[in-house]
């Protein structure tokens, strides 16, 4: 999900591993598209690269405004935010005792080891 969120250009990309402090779901992905059409295109690819898996999404919240978009993928939780939004409800602080996992230390793309927690039906077949 980190990397088809970065295919979009989504800016501040990162997951957040609940499994230890969460019943509702295993983590959370943020990132943050600069306006409603990159939050837009950001969800389609993320809807794109699930589908191409034979996946989809419990539900799509926000998705017209695109100020907020929310995917509920059960284990794991996408937000996709404007920078305003994003700022105004900080996630991040709310979470903040959570492991993050995200970006390489360097800037570039996710390291393997450091994407979103599996869904647990890809969990199951490897």
């Amino acid at each position: 999900m980190l990397e088809a969120a970065a295919d979009k250009k989504a800016e501040d990309a990162i997951a957040l591993d609940l499994r230890k402090v969460a019943a509702f779901t295993d983590g959370f992905v943020i990132c943050t598209g600069l306006q409603r059409r990159q939050t837009q295109a950001i969800c389609d690819a993320i809807l794109e690269r699930l589908h191409a898996e034979g996946e989809k999404a419990n539900h799509v919240e926000g998705y017209d405004r695109g100020e907020w978009i929310l995917l509920d993928l059960s284990d794991v939780i996408v937000h996709v935010f404007t920078p305003e939004t994003r700022s105004f409800y900080g996630l991040e602080r709310l979470w903040g005792d959570t492991p993050r996992l995200g970006p390489s230390a360097d800037g570039g793309r996710p390291k393997a080891a450091a994407r979103a927690p599996r869904r647990k039906k890809e969990a199951a077949t490897r």
